[in-house]
């Protein structure tokens, strides 16, 4: 059984008093959803001082596309990408986190200002990420996806990777991930839990995961949610065609998602369009509360 996360919340993760909102900026060329837009620095630095203007808790800065069929890049290319935007963003008071898999560039990011270290491998990618994060003490996101070995997203890989129960299966493995940072020395209250949507899952998979986060949030750690603009939203709203909503117009299926994550239980949503989702947590936060 792992440790779970202490009743006292770690002094590294935001605690606004609502789900948390993390503003995603793509430093990268081929995101699914804005590649190249903010491969400048000045355009992704741009973008982050807006996120937190609007009201994000953490801007998320990631420079490795993990969308279906890219490629992955040299870990030179990816610091060099991340790392003057952290700089600048931390330099003006943002919190930040960084999205990457490489222990190289969450230790350069750390040192650059980044608060927290967003894995998608789950801290299976590097065996070096463990140590990193408890030398550092910051608080680390584990991610749930069960990869081939390479950590590249197939695009043909959304099938159903083995499951016969979703939610159980994923459960055991997120807490299989907790148990080895935990080895490693890292502290369980900086530990975060990402159901890993979309990777290697199908849309039914998805919704399953969803519908289950109050039991996700009952293994005793902050859950991280992470649905923005994914394919499943664009299947589910797909027009008497069958064409699939397009990526830029999935923003509002997205603010719901959000909105509901909060009855879940979620700790936090990680999002592209920040305004919809801050507005829909925040109606969600009335709701629950009866007060505005």
């Amino acid at each position: 059984m792992a440790e779970t996360a202490s009743q006292h919340p770690h002094p590294g993760l935001p605690a606004p008093g609502r789900c948390v909102v993390m503003g995603i900026v793509n430093v990268t060329g081929d995101s699914f959803s804005d590649g190249g837009q903010f491969l400048d620095p000045e355009r992704a630095i741009a973008r982050g001082l807006e996120l937190r203007n609007l009201g994000v808790d953490v801007v998320d800065i990631g420079g490795e596309s993990t969308r279906p069929g890219a490629v992955r890049v040299d870990p030179a290319v990816e610091a060099r990408r991340v790392i003057p935007v952290i700089s600048a963003l931390t330099s003006a008071g943002v919190a930040v986190s960084v999205d990457t898999m490489r222990a190289t560039v969450a230790a350069e990011a750390i040192t650059a200002g980044a608060a927290i270290v967003n894995d998608v491998s789950g801290g299976q990618a590097d065996p070096d990420m463990a140590k990193v994060i408890a030398d550092a003490g910051v608080p680390w996101i584990l991610m749930h996806w069960r990869s081939n070995g390479e950590y590249v997203h197939r695009a043909d890989a959304g099938g159903r990777d083995g499951y016969r129960d979703i939610v159980k299966e994923v459960s055991a493995e997120l807490l299989t991930q907790v148990d080895a940072a935990v080895r490693a020395g890292v502290d369980p209250s900086a530990l975060v839990l990402d159901p890993g949507l979309g990777f290697a899952k199908t849309a039914e998979d998805n919704w399953a995961l969803l519908q289950a986060l109050p039991h996700l949030a009952g293994l005793g750690f902050p859950v991280l949610i992470g649905a923005s603009r994914k394919r499943f939203l664009g299947s589910l709203l797909s027009g008497p065609d069958g064409t699939e909503r397009a990526v830029l117009e999935r923003d509002t299926a997205t603010a719901a998602i959000s909105a509901l994550a909060v009855a879940g239980g979620a700790w936090g949503v990680r999002v592209h369009d920040a305004r919809s989702t801050l507005d829909a947590i925040a109606v969600a936060h009335a709701w629950t509360t009866g007060r505005g």
